[in-house]
């Protein structure tokens, strides 16, 4: 055997040979890569969706009133869950939820789909107008809750000023003391900060919409009303369902815009499910109650959100 050969055979068969290790690039061959990929994802969902939500529903079956340490942190069972159906305030906030949330998506789905369609016209100016559109959207809901607020302030409000000097009002009017008109008066405020979202969904569907198929309604006779009906609509119906739900479950979970221009005054006449589980942890300290009142909450927007895309049909066309 020539030296060449005794080499290479002492560096394939020789002690000092080094095992590799599986790298990275092993491992991408085999078909447990995609559940690797999918466990820091996995690990996030778990620690910040799903640990939090079930320690949340097993808090509702317990007391805990920090105000009450004297009743312990006990399994009570569905204890909170008989109070609430006995509890007036609960009928009155969910009866106030459905009016706040309904109104506030016909509101702003409307205005919303108005402004998309005017956007959606080639004119100049327009690229800045829909720019501009997304202002209200773009502000806190804190901060436009204060603007609002101070708008509308039954004193100094620019909003009263205005009113009375057309001859609308005869008088400056507290539109969130009054029980009959604050509400009404806050989903205005909620409209205008929202419909840019629906806005910005829908112009966007608009633009995806190919214009063979108005040319064809045109040929067939159809004319702008028609064309609406049959070919836009019909076409963003899949936007309207997603939009519509995203909004819905945007609107039941934050109080914050009633929070900052009522706090569910006066008489509770603005008191929503969301509000109501928040000043049940933060104001009578029972997370208890409180929680029964969330998990409830969760269990009703889950069951419409089913419901929704249910009947739409979106999901079979």
């Amino acid at each position: 055997m020539d030296a060449t050969g005794g080499l290479a055979g002492k560096a394939v068969t020789g002690p000092s040979r080094r095992r590799r290790l599986p790298g990275l690039g092993d491992l991408s061959e085999t078909r447990f890569w995609a559940y690797w990929l999918l466990v820091p994802s996995l690990v996030l969902i778990l620690a910040v969706v799903l640990y939090p939500t079930l320690w949340g529903i097993g808090l509702s079956f317990r007391e805990m009133r920090l105000n009450r340490l004297d009743l312990g942190t006990g399994f009570v069972g569905l204890k909170h869950y008989y109070a609430m159906a006995d509890d007036p305030v609960f009928w009155l906030s969910l009866r106030n939820t459905v009016v706040w949330t309904v109104g506030a998506v016909v509101g702003e789905l409307g205005l919303g789909l108005a402004a998309a369609l005017l956007l959606n016209k080639d004119l100049p100016g327009f690229r800045a107008a829909s720019v501009l559109l997304l202002l209200p959207w773009f502000l806190p809901n804190v901060v436009a809750g204060h603007m609002w607020a101070l708008m509308l302030d039954p004193r100094l409000g620019v909003i009263n000023d205005m009113l009375v000097k057309v001859g609308i009002l005869s008088q400056y009017k507290a539109w969130f003391a009054d029980p009959d008109l604050a509400l009404a008066a806050a989903l205005v405020v909620e409209i205008w900060h929202g419909f840019p979202f629906f806005a910005l969904l829908l112009l966007a569907g608009l633009k995806a919409i190919p214009s063979d198929y108005y040319e064809a309604a045109a040929i067939d006779g159809a004319g702008p009303v028609k064309q609406f009906w049959y070919v836009t609509l019909p076409q963003l119906k899949a936007i309207i369902v997603a939009s519509v739900v995203l909004r819905v479950i945007s609107l039941v979970n934050s109080p914050d815009i009633i929070l900052i221009l009522t706090g569910g005054g006066p008489g509770r006449s603005t008191l929503v499910l969301s509000l109501h589980a928040f000043l049940k942890v933060n104001k009578e300290f029972n997370f208890g109650s409180g929680s029964a009142v969330a998990v409830v909450l969760f269990l009703l927007l889950m069951a419409f959100s089913y419901l929704y895309v249910r009947l739409s049909n979106v999901m079979r066309d």
